[in-house]
């Protein structure tokens, strides 16, 4: 045996070599079994081909809705309820810039708002819209005092509440945070969802990317990011699994018509990537990824400290473990931040994208959302009152 192994050849793998043994030893049968392999192969590409060809396009955010407030290019949607509202306080989502609202929404048995508008639950949310050249000087005052304080009036004015329920989506929800520490007066409930705080983990490479990005370079000569450069740095994150493993496993199913629309209802979401406001892109790197401010009590916004210690509401703080683009130690440190006493944080088993359309988040988290929301729903109805807000910015 020592022999036999001194004369293969080191740079020969022993199961590539064992492989060939076996091929010499019954050539017929391994080759009609490839034969029989590549038929089969063959015959399921036809049938791919025959159901790409009759797939024109796929349905996203399927929950039947209707506009109720716009401003500029935010939009205000309001979601058709269920016919026994349980929650008295409606609910404001408020997603990220960087992507669309529409994944908490994707498809009618993945969709984690049409579960929570089947436990009782009254729901609006905010549709940011796409950034074009003109919006270059958009600030985060501008998203936050203006876009979200004007929406949060607005459901408060058409409900006739003082407090609304407010719930952030990643990047969404580091604003939502910011927010509610400067009105407080007007949230009654806080929910984070998978929502960036602390920055100065290196858990991810995001995190650490983001410290050495040439941001003033960026917005001064680009001015609006485009989103395809956003796009293709997420992609990077996980290029293997972005950019290759997924496509391989969709050859393994091309011949089911649900598995490829599925599929093609992500890759919709994942390549809808809007443009980046460049004054509010540099204020977010700057102050927050590189600066990690908010944490350490320095962020402002419109001239005015932003102390999380004033967010004293109840809070449900929700982070996915296995999150690539928000780690848990980006959204822990929250809870220990806030003046609240009534928090709770939720550890999710899975991803960044798995927490909204996993069948564990719409089977366990989306039950849990409602049933705290609901509990947490005895407020009396008070007249609402609008408070001073800056003017937005005009471009220069």
């Amino acid at each position: 045996m020592a022999k036999k192994e001194d004369e293969t050849p080191k740079t020969q793998p022993p199961l590539f070599a064992e492989a060939i043994e076996k091929m010499a030893e019954k050539p017929f049968m391994n080759a009609s079994r490839f034969l029989n392999e590549l038929e089969a192969m063959n015959e399921r590409m036809l049938k791919g081909a025959k159901v790409l060809l009759e797939i024109e396009d796929v349905d996203v955010a399927p929950t039947e809705k209707e506009l109720v407030f716009e401003e500029d290019k935010m939009k205000l949607f309001h979601y058709k309820p269920a016919p026994e509202v349980r929650c008295s306080i409606s609910l404001l989502i408020c997603y990220a810039l960087v992507n669309r609202q529409y994944m908490m929404d994707l498809q009618s048995d993945r969709s984690l708002i049409r579960n929570l508008l089947n436990r009782g639950l009254d729901i609006y949310i905010i549709d940011w819209g796409y950034p074009d050249p003109g919006d270059r000087y958009l600030t985060m005052e501008d998203y936050i005092d203006i876009y979200l304080n004007d929406a949060v009036d607005r459901v408060r004015e058409l409900n006739g509440l003082a407090k609304i329920n407010l719930l952030g989506v990643c990047q969404g929800g580091t604003f939502a945070g910011i927010y509610t520490a400067l009105y407080p007066e007007k949230v009654a409930n806080l929910i984070t969802m998978v929502a960036p705080f602390d920055f100065s983990t290196t858990d991810g490479l995001l995190h650490v990317w983001s410290r050495y990005m040439p941001i003033d370079e960026m917005v001064d000569v680009m001015g609006v990011i485009p989103g395809e450069f956003m796009n293709a740095g997420f992609l990077l994150l996980k290029p293997f699994q972005l950019m290759v493993d997924k496509y391989i496993g969709l050859m393994d199913n091309l011949d089911d018509k649900e598995i490829v629309e599925n599929f093609l209802r992500m890759e919709k979401w994942i390549f809808d990537s809007p443009a980046q406001a460049g004054e509010a892109y540099r204020k977010f790197l700057k102050d927050l990824y590189q600066g990690n401010k908010l944490v350490r009590g320095e962020f402002e916004l419109g001239g005015r400290k932003v102390n999380l210690k004033n967010i004293t509401m109840p809070v449900m703080n929700i982070y996915a473990l296995q999150d690539h683009l928000v780690p848990p130690a980006a959204s822990r440190p929250f809870t220990k931040l806030i003046g609240s006493k009534d928090k709770e944080e939720i550890p999710f088993p899975g991803g960044h994208i798995g927490i909204y359309v996993s069948s564990k988040s719409q089977n366990e988290l989306a039950p849990r959302i409602a049933e705290w929301l609901n509990d947490h729903c005895d407020l009396e109805p008070e007249k609402p009152t609008r408070s001073p807000r800056p003017k937005k910015r005009k471009a220069v």
